[in-house]
């Protein structure tokens, strides 16, 4: 095996890490591994920059921004006029401290709907990820409130203080009925033999009809949750996390596969928990994003590239380079 095959060898594990804010977060690790891989060839030629594609791509950079790297790489090469290959370390190191710049998102109480756009690799799934502590960052920050440290928190921990998350592929209980299934995902003892003598209170009842309403499925209440249609089970999942009264809800494409009616049901439902909870909603459907939103977040490579109106989004130099240029 060459060294360079020894090499990506290594790297490869680093594809199974996520992370929001890319190859800053491992850049000592990373930066020495570079620096023993350039150190073999004396002189730059297409073969250095053929091999350092090939470590990014499968470190999982992604291929757009090791693209845009590479490119970046040689225009800087050429303009200090490097001639040893070693060289290429520090300006690879400068290029990748300007792309990978950590960002920051805040969400405020009462604020409206927040919309998280941005192409497949922008880091959407990734930042819900480290919210709701699924996966952790090798470095950075997480705060919920002035208070709360996610990144000390476990998974149980994050949604008992207020942040719910429903996945894009609803998940309930599909033998159980609709009200069962709110029942079930209410908070409180979940202990064996206190949920076999457990009553329902006179407020937990009301939380579950207030929250059939809200969600449009009152008319269902007895119903099995498998015999819904798939807008259906969507809404029930959104249910499953308004009665843990979140504080911040992240919903992850919850129209894909909805007829137009059901797409239309879920922004009105949507924007109706608008000041009682924040939203953000990762979506990729442009007609229902305008529906809905408020704010616009752009995100591109694992860094925001615009925030503000549909309007103003659509309209920013740096979204229209991005996407259409």
């Amino acid at each position: 095996m060459s060294f360079f095959d020894k090499l990506k060898a290594k790297l490869t594990p680093k594809a199974t890490q996520p992370y929001v804010s890319g190859f800053r977060n491992t850049q000592n690790g990373f930066g020495e591994r570079l620096k023993a891989l350039i150190g073999l060839k004396p002189q730059i030629d297409e073969s250095v920059y053929a091999e350092l594609n090939d470590v990014l791509l499968r470190a999982d950079l992604g291929v757009p921004m090791a693209t845009d790297l590479i490119r970046r790489l040689r225009a800087q090469a050429k303009a200090r006029h490097l001639s040893e290959s070693s060289q290429l370390v520090d300006v690879l190191a400068e290029l990748m401290r300007d792309s990978f710049v950590p960002f920051e998102l805040t969400w405020h109480e009462g604020l409206n709907v927040i919309l998280i756009v941005g192409i497949n690799g922008a880091g959407k799934t990734t930042m819900m990820d480290i919210i709701t502590g699924k996966t952790r960052p090798d470095s950075g920050k997480a705060w919920f409130g002035q208070s709360m440290d996610l990144l000390k928190m476990s998974e149980p921990e994050i949604a008992n203080a207020g942040i719910g998350r429903k996945f894009q592929k609803p998940t309930v209980f599909e033998s159980h009925s609709v009200a069962e299934n709110l029942e079930l995902a209410m908070q409180g003892n979940k202990g064996v033999w206190y949920s076999l003598k457990a009553k329902l209170s006179g407020e937990q009842k009301t939380l579950i009809d207030e929250t059939l309403h809200t969600i449009g499925l009152t008319e269902h209440y007895h119903q099995q949750a498998g015999a819904l249609s798939h807008g259906q089970k969507q809404w029930l999942e959104i249910g499953m996390l308004l009665v843990q009264k979140p504080y911040l809800l992240l919903v992850d494409e919850p129209v894909a596969g909805m007829t137009h009616q059901e797409m239309d049901r879920t922004a009105e439902l949507l924007t109706s928990l608008a000041g009682k909870h924040s939203v953000v909603v990762v979506e990729h459907d442009m007609d229902f994003v305008r529906s809905i939103a408020n704010k616009v977040t752009v995100l591109h490579q694992g860094s925001v590239l615009a925030e503000g109106s549909m309007d103003e989004v659509q309209n920013n130099q740096r979204v229209i380079e991005v996407y259409l240029g």
